[in-house]
């Protein structure tokens, strides 16, 4: 069996998955990051039959302007799987658009899963990944991928910090000779942000939005502190009227969008401060050395850095490929597995 196994593995392209809230990216040992998408399944309910109908971009496009007969979902939720039957349908479906081989090759797969995920939590990533069609299935914390990905030195025996703001969580990880000496999993993140740009504009415009142009509003003119001149720049937005029930358009400036994200950012730098505070005084002196490094698309938020910067007096930098981080991290743990052989969880 084990002789078969192997054949198998010839023939197939091991590969890691990065299974993100917002995004789910996909990395092809020695080609690197193929695949990103959304992370979101859209399926047609006929009868009580579910029937996927689009993965990714396509479903995407669908969120919040479906008919009663079509839904569109995340079925991933602060990092984990909230939706086990779609999840699966989702990853077979990326794992079939990268892997064009027959069905005789099965990939193995490591998967980033986050620091604070429970065991059941970890078990459904696992049951999802082997169900898609995986030979193997290995889990790999998401704060040492992410720290690998932005090239940090994490298996030197100093200090280095990460703070990788996802779509669903916050990971805050002091890491030491190539394990963590102290993480912290926070569910704040993109979505947090999203959630909290419509009830602003719920509470003080009277102008109901969706999740697309909430997401739209912070990537264009959000940011974590108020602007220098009391107001920044300035876009228009349209949403319905609470008041009249009728579709209008109005303008937002980035100070009122620094007011409605002033609590998830407050959270985030909460989280990073408690870290500093547990972190042993050996590893907190390196770290005052090193400075802290920002991944994941929320560390995209504009003057967040400056913002952290602020609370910690601590340098802060963005790393290079925020976005792909956890990714190439999780890539570059499937290329050199031998050394970070502690760090990948084969066992269920």
């Amino acid at each position: 069996m084990s002789i078969f196994g192997n054949l198998r593995g010839l023939f197939s392209s091991d590969m890691a998955i990065d299974l993100g809230t917002a995004n789910t990216l996909i990395y092809v040992k020695g080609k690197g990051v193929v695949l990103s998408e959304p992370s979101v399944v859209a399926y047609h309910i006929k009868e009580g039959v579910k029937k996927v109908l689009a993965v990714g971009e396509d479903a995407k496009l669908m969120l919040g302007r479906t008919p009663g007969s079509i839904e569109a979902i995340r079925p991933m939720r602060e990092g984990v799987i909230a939706d086990f039957d779609t999840a699966e349908e989702m990853i077979k479906h990326f794992i079939r658009k990268v892997h064009k081989r027959s069905t005789f090759s099965k990939p193995k797969i490591i998967v980033c899963v986050p620091h604070g995920a429970t065991p059941v939590e970890k078990r459904a990533i696992r049951q999802s990944v082997l169900s898609a069609g995986a030979r193997r299935a290995g889990l790999i914390a998401e704060p040492i991928a992410a720290a690998i990905g932005a090239g940090m030195p994490i298996t030197d025996p100093t200090g280095n910090m990460v703070v990788d703001i996802g779509g669903g969580t916050t990971e805050v990880a002091v890491l030491s000779l190539g394990d963590i000496v102290y993480a912290r999993s926070v569910r704040v993140g993109g979505d947090r942000m999203d959630e909290a740009i419509i009830s602003y504009l719920r509470r003080q415009q009277n102008l109901l939005v969706g999740e697309t142009t909430a997401e739209r509003v912070k990537t264009s003119i959000g940011t974590a502190r108020m602007p220098d001149d009391g107001r920044g720049t300035s876009m228009q937005i349209r949403g319905r009227d609470l008041l009249n029930g009728v579709p209008k358009e109005i303008e937002v400036t980035q100070a009122q969008i620094a007011e409605a994200l002033a609590e998830p950012v407050q959270q985030i730098c909460e989280a990073v401060m408690t870290a500093l505070e547990t972190t042993p005084p050996d590893l907190a002196a390196d770290i005052v050395d090193r400075g802290v490094m920002l991944t994941g698309g929320g560390a995209l938020l504009g003057d967040l850095d400056l913002a952290l910067r602020e609370q910690t007096g601590l340098a802060v930098s963005i790393a290079d490929e925020s976005l792909n981080c956890v990714a190439l991290g999780t890539g570059k743990a499937l290329e050199f597995e031998k050394q970070l052989r502690h760090a990948i969880d084969y066992d269920s």
